[in-house]
């Protein structure tokens, strides 16, 4: 039997047992898959973004929001309690790239949405220690005063088209969107009526408090208000995701 000592004072010794127990670590990891039909799970609800949730996504991005917040709410208790239900792939399957992350010198918002209402976030981005004391989150009044370029909103749409996101361009694929997502979702996908749809929802949603303008503020806070609302995991019994992880 060799002793814990010979492997340590062994140099080719050690290094040919690491990567024995290496090659096993990646085998257990990798095997599975070839077995697994599909990493995504069975949801219903889950859509790709409206072009003002994107552009409000791009905006997120574009100010290092991720530096600081995951997406990810990992499979704990405590995260659950804080949280909510523990993230799923299915989620994030349009997101590209997907903001799960790791870092949280503020709270995850992988389910944000719906949880303050669109003049709490303005109030928040203006200045976070208005209504978070102590907060070390900068203040961004240039979303408030910015407004909001979409002129090349189709553009984008399209180069999410062919990373697969289900955007339609043609009749065809509209038609698929009713039948997957029904015929209200299936319009806000639609690349050719993109800008109208995102005047559209903006005004209607009105989320920076002032019909006047689009604003990136309007985009921002729609796409934090989608995050996480899209799956009902009421309907969904408590061992039902089990069999995905």
């Amino acid at each position: 039997m060799i002793k814990h000592e010979q492997i340590e004072t062994n140099a080719g010794l050690l290094i040919a047992l690491t990567m024995i127990v290496i090659s096993i670590g990646g085998l257990v990891e990798i095997v599975p898959l070839f077995f697994i039909e599909d990493t995504i799970e069975k949801v219903e609800g889950v859509r790709p973004y409206t072009p003002l949730e994107l552009r409000g996504r791009d905006i997120y991005q574009r100010e290092g929001c991720y530096l600081c917040h995951s997406q990810m709410i990992r499979p704990f208790r405590d995260e659950m309690l804080r949280y909510g239900h523990y993230s799923l792939a299915a989620e994030s399957q349009y997101d590209h790239p997907f903001q799960w992350g790791s870092k949280r010198t503020g709270p995850d918002l992988g389910r944000v949405g719906g949880k303050y209402s669109n003049e709490w976030h303005v109030a928040h981005l203006l200045g976070p220690r208005d209504v978070v004391p102590g907060s070390i989150m900068p203040n961004y009044p240039w979303l408030l005063e910015n407004d909001l370029p979409y002129s090349d909103i189709q553009d984008r749409l399209r180069a999410l088209r062919t990373a697969g996101v289900p955007y339609s361009a043609n009749q065809e694929e509209y038609e698929a969107n009713v039948e997957r997502f029904g015929e209200e979702v299936a319009g806000q996908l639609d690349i050719l009526n993109a800008e109208e749809n995102l005047v559209g929802q903006a005004l209607n949603g009105n989320y920076d408090g002032n019909r006047g303008r689009i604003t990136e503020m309007d985009a921002i806070v729609a796409y934090l208000q989608v995050l996480g609302t899209m799956v009902d995991f009421g309907q969904y019994d408590q061992g039902y995701f089990v069999e995905f992880r």
